[in-house]
This record gives structure tokens, sequence and C-alpha cells, in this order.
């Protein structure tokens, strides 16, 4: 692939998760795909499609809205990184914009590697207590093993 041809499926890629079209999202993953917020560590991302979309929904489906503002894409080779912003809206009352950097590695057309960096503190202080319990109450069979 191309650098050009990588930064177009990585904005493909962004513009799927904004509509949270999770069969959409699985189609860009694959078994050897891996993804975590770096913040939380490694041990709570997922691994391959069906967990990574999981994971997706278990913070995303919730949300009465979901929307992703692109800044701006460098591509070198493999390795893409994203700069951009989620807002997240719960409810009327939760509301929070939570800045990110990206990394993705793409190879053969698939994202194999998705590491995000944000400020996971600021998006926990900001949702409300039921997204909490959710969060806690949920299947979390997904999680990449340690």
């Amino acid at each position: 692939m191309t650098d050009d041809e990588r930064r177009a499926l990585v904005e493909r890629f962004w513009a799927t998760l904004a509509r949270r079209d999770w069969d959409g999202l699985a189609a860009f993953l694959d078994d050897r795909s891996e993804y975590w917020d770096v913040p939380i560590g490694r041990e709570n991302g997922a691994t391959g499609p069906a967990n990574i979309v999981k994971r997706l929904q278990l913070g995303l489906a919730p949300l009465a809205d979901y929307t992703n503002q692109p800044e701006y894409t460098i591509v070198e080779g493999e390795h893409v990184v994203s700069v951009h912003s989620e807002s997240w809206t719960w409810d009327d009352d939760h509301r929070y914009t939570l800045e990110f950097a990206t990394h993705q590695r793409v190879v053969d057309g698939v994202i194999v590697e998705w590491r995000d960096y944000s400020d996971m503190s600021g998006l926990m202080a900001a949702a409300p207590a039921w997204w909490h319990d959710h969060l806690a109450a949920d299947d979390l069979s997904w999680r990449t093993p340690a």
C-alpha cells in the first residue's frame, strides 16, 4: 500500500466509527488487530474484530450523540498518526470533548495495531454515574489476556 492509500483507509475508518457502524468497523480489522487506550493499559484492550467492536460498543453505544473531528493525519510507511477529537454526549447535562492522538499500523489493508493516547481521567470525570455503572456491569470477556 502507498501512504496515500493508508491515509484514505484510516480516514474511511474514522468516518465509519463516527457513524457507529459496527459491522463496517470490523471490515478494517482481522485476527491480528489489537486496540487499546494507552492511559489504561494494554490489558484493557481487545484483539480481533469481534472483541474490538464489543469494546467500542461498551463505551460508545449508550451515547445519545458521538462525533469525531479530525485535525490532521501523518503517514510514514505502515504507521498512521491521527490527531482528532471526539465529542461524547450522554445526555443534556453530560458532555465531553476528548482530545486524541492515535497511532495505527496498517498492513495489507488492515489496521493491525491501534493505540489511543487521550485524557481518560477527564472523560471519566465528565461521564454520568449510570455510564460508570454500565461499564462496571458489562461482560468484559473481550479484554486482552495479561
